[in-house]
């Protein structure tokens, strides 16, 4: 392992950058690059939640060359983001070998569903490299719509919305409680499985959890089929019976 820099992979939890962690607010003060993921001519959630505390820290943005436009099984999609990943990697380990170390920001946790993870893998077996979690959008979704979504013996699935309808609708039925994750203009077809499983009116559809500007409402009330990335569906499975 190179005895130069310093890897961390921080989680700046969903939105709030009053749930950032104490060990998150120091790496990314004390670090030397800050680097994030965005989209091209986007700005970066991520470094959205942590902007009060940049003054004065390098910033090392990290822009996807695709992220929709092409479908996620399309060959050029997948060579594409290997690339990109690639080069990003070699980027921040030209800064480790200088002996810097870079913290790499992360919406929600850095090892769930996190691009984070990407980076993880090529550079921790060569430097030095820690994780420090976030909270989770998931758990800021639920703790924002107040609803207790598993107790006891429940078996809690969390589903990608990428999913093929007839394997969503499998699912639900499988389990007690649900989370669905990347909603986005797979939101119609997570209504449909959701419908089929016998599991709609249970499901509550919430958008921006942390923010200023989150919405909660049943998503059976849900009349269109529009859902940013910032948004998650929650299938409760604790009724708030006994236990």
């Amino acid at each position: 392992m190179s005895e130069g820099g310093r890897l961390i992979g921080v989680g700046v939890g969903p939105g709030d950058p009053e749930l950032l962690t104490l060990k998150a607010v120091r790496a990314i003060e004390r670090a030397d690059i800050v680097a994030y993921f965005a989209k091209a001519g986007n700005q970066s959630n991520a470094r959205a939640i942590v902007a009060d505390r940049l003054k004065g820290v390098a910033e090392l943005p990290l822009l996807y060359p695709v992220t929709t436009e092409i479908h996620r099984h399309d060959p050029r999609y997948r060579d594409a983001l290997a690339a990109f990943y690639e080069q990003a990697a070699a980027t921040i380990a030209a800064h480790l070998e200088a002996g810097r170390t870079v913290a790499v920001l992360s919406e929600g946790d850095p090892l769930f569903y996190g691009s984070y993870m990407h980076i993880h893998t090529r550079l921790s077996p060569r430097f030095p490299a820690e994780v420090i979690p976030g909270v989770t959008g998931m758990s800021g979704a639920w703790s924002g719509a107040g609803v207790p979504i598993a107790q006891g013996d429940d078996v809690t699935a969390i589903l990608p919305g990428t999913l093929d309808e007839a394997e969503l609708a499998r699912r639900f039925a499988d389990c007690d409680a649900a989370i669905v994750m990347k909603l986005g203009r797979n939101l119609a077809k997570v209504r449909r499985a959701l419908a089929t499983a016998g599991r709609l009116e249970r499901a509550l559809y919430v958008e921006r959890a942390t923010t200023a500007v989150a919405t909660t409402l049943p998503l059976s009330a849900k009349t269109d089929d529009s859902a940013p990335y910032f948004s998650i569906v929650l299938v409760p499975g604790w009724d708030g019976g006994s236990a």
